[in-house]
């Protein structure tokens, strides 16, 4: 009961100091350049993978931008191949890059949710795009040579986030989506 006593508490003052420092709408999210590394849980490879992330965002209206974005990941696997008629198998190493190219599209709900402090920025956002992926097999597989079909070549994803501006130029940024959890830096130009 305490526990919910104190943040009912801390919404009300978050409200209105929001409101006492109200200053129309003058933040500005676009010309940022957001760079991150974090994980990507390959849905069928069983593991999560690093993976590494950036996006440049336009701003198209006050609280809504819009960034061409990259991402790229790879990870190592294993396939059992061999000859059915003299039942001789073993398993060929592969290693697939995988490369999202997608338009994300972010709503900034700072207005919305009267974060605490200027500082704060919250978001979320979608990123629609088209997946580019090279596999290479070890020298000596003849076999088939896509073995699983993976998330198929249209890449849909759907992000939260939050970013704290450490100075007005450079702020810290936790991306969570769907598809991977990124840590990283925003560089506002």
């Amino acid at each position: 009961m305490k526990t919910s006593r104190a943040l009912f508490f801390l919404l009300v003052l978050c409200l209105g100091i929001s409101k006492a420092q109200e200053n129309k709408s003058s933040e500005y999210y676009g010309h940022s350049l957001n760079a991150g590394i974090g994980y990507s849980y390959y849905r069928y490879v069983g593991y999560s993978v690093p993976v590494w992330r950036a996006d440049y965002e336009f701003q198209i209206d006050h609280h809504l931008t819009v960034a061409p974005l990259v991402a790229m990941y790879s990870y190592k696997g294993d396939y059992v191949w061999g000859d059915e008629s003299s039942n001789e198998f073993r398993a060929y190493d592969y290693e697939e890059t995988v490369i999202p190219v997608a338009l994300k599209v972010t709503r900034y709900f700072d207005d919305l949710l009267f974060a605490c402090a200027n500082k704060w920025d919250i978001y979320a956002s979608g990123s629609l795009g088209y997946i580019l992926r090279k596999r290479t097999w070890e020298p000596g597989y003849t076999g088939r040579k896509d073995i699983e079909p993976g998330t198929g070549p249209m890449y849909l994803d759907f992000h939260v986030g939050t970013e704290y501006h450490l100075t007005k130029t450079l702020g810290l940024q936790l991306d969570l989506s769907t598809g991977m959890t990124t840590l990283g830096l925003a560089f506002h130009l």
